[in-house]
């Protein structure tokens, strides 16, 4: 497979604007992240009756498709269609075809011609939902999960929700970025939101060999002292070191970076006083969070992994509508013809 640069285009939207495919933030605005937000509000009850059910996707099979390992992503995903009353299938890629020597390519063609509705697609490569949606099964919804380093954007949506409902809003928030913003498409998708939504300031902070050469150009401002960076903070966001994606000795050891970037209670305490923590894990304790402050009263970690549900069912059912909105303007576009 060969995947170039993802473009930042109108590949994810119906000729009216609505999502069809959901692969990335850039080219989106205010409005249709607004209504992302606001779709997850109305589906946080669901979670909250006996007979957790809605069916707005009955009658359509949703595939997960994760060629990383992901406990967390994948389970939310799911539960997620379930909710919506979808039929759900978990591919196993390392007992699939693909492993026997088929094309991902046509792996993804036999699926759909089962009648599959929508692909939930987390890879190594960074591109690789834009290259299926556009090269491969355009008929089927794409939602990424996450791919290579480019962008993650229902874990940023999540945290927006999570962010929007402890604060009431962006406007004026102070938010920082802290750890392995160079590994991490998290960051890059959470950086896009909050400037997208009005946010008053984006920080990262980080030594020097875990950020991105060009990572001012995200829109965000670099802070390399701890100490400095969470001054008036709103909002604190701690990524995990990934040490699986880390090539050379980036980092002197674990303990001396969670002595300069670990978020501690004296660390917390420059912030203001109903700062949030917030964190996309899995959580590495005593690398970049104490255990004080991710069991602490500031931390609302637990709060994003529910909100993962409600933004992912929200997700998933505008872009099935906006499917179905398509193939039937295409339809009527036939028959005119």
């Amino acid at each position: 497979m060969t995947v170039h640069n993802p473009p930042s285009d109108s590949l994810q939207l119906t000729g009216d604007g609505r999502l069809k495919h959901f692969l990335t933030l850039d080219g989106l605005g205010r409005p249709l992240l607004t209504d992302i937000l606001d779709t997850a509000d109305s589906f946080i009850e669901v979670g909250e009756r006996t007979i957790k059910k809605v069916p707005l996707l009955r009658g359509k099979t949703v595939v997960n498709l994760f060629f990383e390992s992901s406990t967390r992503t994948r389970s939310t995903f799911e539960l997620a269609a379930k909710r919506l009353s979808a039929d759900v299938l978990n591919l196993d890629i390392s007992t699939s075809a693909t492993s026997k020597g088929e094309s991902l390519s046509d792996t993804l063609l036999n699926l759909e011609a089962m009648a599959s509705d929508m692909f939930v697609v987390r890879h190594s490569q960074s591109g690789a939902p834009h290259f299926i949606a556009e090269s491969v099964t355009p008929g089927v919804a794409i939602i990424n999960a996450g791919d290579g380093r480019h962008a993650h954007p229902t874990q940023a949506m999540l945290d927006m929700l999570t962010i929007r409902q402890h604060k009431g809003g962006f406007e004026g928030l102070r938010v920082a970025i802290v750890g392995d913003i160079l590994h991490s498409r998290v960051a890059r998708s959470q950086i896009r939101a909050l400037n997208t939504l009005g946010a008053a300031e984006v920080r990262v902070i980080a030594p020097g060999t875990l950020l991105p050469s060009d990572v001012e150009s995200l829109g965000c401002r670099v802070e390399y002292d701890m100490a400095r960076g969470m001054r008036d903070l709103d909002v604190v966001i701690m990524l995990r070191l990934q040490k699986e994606r880390m090539e050379g000795a980036l980092l002197p050891s674990e303990r001396e970076f969670y002595r300069l970037y670990g978020l501690s209670r004296d660390k917390l305490a420059l912030a203001k006083p109903d700062c949030i923590v917030m964190h996309p894990g899995p959580i590495n304790r005593g690398v970049e969070i104490e255990s004080a402050v991710a069991d602490g009263p500031q931390s609302v970690i637990l709060n994003q992994v529910t909100n993962g549900i409600a933004v992912r069912m929200a997700v998933m059912s505008m872009a099935m509508s906006g499917q179905v909105a398509e193939r039937g303007r295409n339809l009527q576009g036939g028959d005119a013809a």
